[in-house]
């Protein structure tokens, strides 16, 4: 295995290395569906695989090492570092994103969790559309409810509200979080992408649940976190400002390995919206975890989808690259996860944005089941309506990983 420049990393012996590659590249390939922990709370948007993030944190750190997410998305790293022991750092510029991952690691006391089952028991089953208007209006925010009138979405809406007005009763802001989570991950259940309407009743029935089995989850991945000593730092922030963060301020605290999945060139992602009742967005997400939308789909992208150049896609991404690098141990790896819509003219273009930014790619021997020495995977799990377009080049993702010269 060598790196880009032809020279061997250090710190580590070859054959170590050669088995780290091995387990990252069967761990990428694993299409099983995601599970474990608290990952299933929300289905964020391009996420990658726990035993993916779990296999480079394992391969490529060591308990008390620092470990950063700069795009953390639903937190899959940042609770796989948790499990394995180590510090971990994430940060996303997605207020959502920060919301989600908080709650996925945040450990509830007895009376928490006691009050919220009184919830899904006692409250859950009485929460319907046919409220008087009165009733629920000051839960609902017109500007982060949009095109939830149409037919599709209607008769949830209310429900939903009734849920808010609910969950504001219960007596400590981590329980009200918990319990908005628990309302996200089932309204967007019942609402983004579905092409029927979800019955009211069946609603209500899979949030009781929901909420039951997301306690069990938190629970037990709260006890296990206690034993391995796992500490985390949440940032909600653009990956550019991360040196100037607080926790970068010593100079002792930089990372020895970054596991993450950036913004795709030429992907646009919908992390800030759902779509309802044909296709329609609605910043919804943000209405239930009661958090503001920071901008359009743009600010999560690095460029609008409208875009026909890459320009500012690469202009950000190397902005960000260089904080990156700004935050990591010398001889430190990054683990990507990353798709392009025209690989040919754009994995050059990110891996001399790696390399501008102090970073040297690390390969192993090509085989056939490698790309030049590259890991490469179908992406699973697609909406029904990607899968409509057939198979794309961003159907395809690959694993790059560099280290920090």
């Amino acid at each position: 295995m060598t790196t880009r420049q032809g020279r061997r990393p250090t710190g580590r012996s070859l054959d170590d290395l050669q088995q780290a590659w091995c387990a990252i590249g069967d761990a990428a390939r694993d299409r099983a569906p995601v599970a474990g922990w608290t990952h299933n709370f929300y289905r964020y948007p391009a996420r990658f695989s726990p035993r993916f993030a779990a296999a480079a944190i394992q391969a490529l750190s060591r308990p008390g090492d620092l470990v950063l997410d700069p795009y953390m998305g639903g937190g899959t790293t940042v609770l796989e570092s948790l499990a394995a022991g180590r510090h971990v750092i994430g940060s996303d510029l997605n207020s959502l994103a920060t919301f989600i991952t908080k709650v996925k690691i945040t450990g509830l006391t007895l009376a928490e969790r006691r009050a919220l089952r009184t919830w899904a028991e006692h409250e859950v089953p009485s929460f319907t559309y046919d409220l008087p208007a009165e009733d629920v209006s000051a839960f609902i925010d017109e500007s982060k409810t949009r095109n939830l009138s149409l037919a599709r979405a209607r008769f949830i809406k209310k429900s939903m509200a009734a849920a808010l007005a609910s969950i504001v009763e219960l007596q400590t802001s981590n329980a009200q979080d918990f319990a908005r989570c628990a309302l996200l991950r089932v309204a967007q259940w019942a609402l983004d992408g579905r092409k029927r309407h979800t019955p009211l009743a069946d609603f209500r029935d899979r949030l009781a649940r929901t909420t039951h089995e997301m306690l069990d989850a938190l629970s037990g991945f709260a006890a296990h976190v206690s034993d391995t000593g796992g500490r985390a730092t949440l940032l909600n922030t653009d990956a550019a400002d991360l040196p100037r963060a607080a926790a970068f301020a010593d100079s002792r605290s930089r990372a020895a390995l970054v596991v993450t999945s950036p913004p795709y060139p030429g992907v646009h992602v919908l992390y800030h919206r759902w779509q309802v009742d044909g296709r329609r967005e609605t910043p919804a997400p943000y209405w239930v975890a009661g958090c503001n939308d920071g901008q359009g789909a743009s600010f999560y992208n690095f460029g609008d989808r409208r875009e026909a150049a890459a320009e500012r896609y690469f202009e950000t991404s190397l902005r960000t690259l260089l904080a990156i690098r700004g935050v990591m141990r010398d001889g430190g790896y990054v683990v990507q996860m990353v798709a392009f819509n025209k690989p040919e003219e754009q994995l050059p273009r990110y891996l001399e944005n790696m390399r501008l930014a102090g970073f040297s790619e690390a390969r192993v021997d090509a085989t056939r089941e490698l790309d030049e020495g590259r890991i490469w995977r179908e992406v699973p799990g697609r909406k029904w309506h990607a899968t409509l377009r057939g198979k794309t080049e961003s159907s395809r993702e690959v694993v790059l990983i560099h280290r920090a010269e």
